[in-house]
């Protein structure tokens, strides 16, 4: 899951950050991205700077620039918290991430959160409700758009947070919200395997497609093979094929096409390695040619998915449903 946190001065934000980094959640801030600027300009950091520069980035680059920034960074094999999110645009584009990203907004009364601030002493922080207040306006509201605008931010919420109360409270409420929050997928089966038989294919070497199968059996990979010229001969990409490297107009030349098919691979391969097919699902990333096709059914696979269609591959279908092999089409993206 990516958990977005958000909320007025003192509320508890950073509290709430380290008690997910604590649970293996990876933290980023979309401060850092300000502060990196500031070092850039040999600029000693305060609030005031950091505010004014992070206004001129998101009025340079677009209101959603901070977040822009760190959205490559959240890859779908861990869990992260996002802090420092002060603008309705930078949660629009935290929720390109899908179903995974949750925003949380933590809050505290005025007088709570001025007491913790007296408590903590920090320089340059408020010394009146006064001058807490005065901070707080320009923060919540703006008629600049590429200003701060956490009022428009709460309201963009999916849960929040009562911090009110001690330590304990507030993290019995996260793990609550954690329990409620959990987003968990796992791609099936034929997505699984399709995708698997994409990043084969990048191990092809012929110049004109790209192409791979992989055979499995009860829910197992038994074999993989991709597109290129016979074991021991000079690859497709080095000159190994003069038809492929001629790039001869498609469905033309194909007698002379040195290059042995991604299923014609995996087969072969696996006979190569005194494995059996029989009975198997072979998924492909492009509906199987002719020569495939008959090589398919007389080795005793049961069932072919593929990614993309064959420009000719009307006949290959057929011929698998005549035979009682299914077929079937499951587009993944390549």
């Amino acid at each position: 899951m990516i958990l977005g946190v958000s909320g007025p001065y003192a509320c508890g934000k950073g509290e709430v950050v380290t008690f997910l980094e604590e649970r293996s959640f990876r933290a980023y801030s979309l401060s850092d991205v300000i502060r990196k600027e500031l070092a850039n300009r040999g600029v000693e950091e305060s609030r005031e700077r950091m505010i004014e520069t992070g206004n001129s980035i998101r009025a340079a680059e677009g209101p959603g620039a901070l977040a822009r920034c760190l959205l490559p960074k959240l890859l779908g094999d861990r869990n992260y918290v996002v802090d420092s999110i002060r603008h309705p645009a930078e949660v629009e584009v935290l929720r390109e991430a899908g179903e995974r990203f949750q925003l949380i907004w933590v809050d505290a009364d005025e007088a709570v959160r001025f007491e913790r601030i007296r408590e903590r002493g920090r320089p340059g922080d408020p010394e009146t409700i006064d001058e807490l207040r005065s901070l707080e306006g320009r923060e919540l509201s703006s008629g600049d758009p590429f200003a701060q605008q956490l009022l428009a931010v709460r309201s963009l919420a999916d849960e929040a947070l009562d911090n009110n109360g001690g330590i304990e409270e507030l993290h019995e409420a996260i793990q609550a919200l954690l329990k409620k929050s959990l987003y968990f997928e796992r791609p099936g089966w034929d997505e699984y395997f399709m995708s698997i038989a994409c990043v084969v294919a990048l191990r092809s070497n012929c110049v004109k497609r790209k192409v791979a199968a992989v055979i499995t059996l009860d829910r197992r990979i038994i074999s993989t093979g991709y597109n290129g010229t016979p074991r021991g001969v000079r690859n497709c990409n080095e000159g190994g094929c003069p038809r492929c490297n001629s790039f001869a107009p498609g469905g033309t030349d194909l007698g002379d096409c040195l290059c042995s098919h991604a299923e014609e691979n995996a087969i072969t391969q696996a006979a190569y390695h005194g494995v059996s097919v029989r009975g198997a699902t072979l998924y492909t990333t492009l509906c199987p040619c002719l020569m495939c096709t008959k090589m398919i059914i007389n080795s005793g696979i049961v069932e072919v998915v593929y990614n993309a269609d064959y420009p000719v591959g009307e006949v290959s279908l057929r011929l698998l449903q005549e035979a009682g092999i299914k077929s079937r089409q499951v587009q993944v993206a390549v």
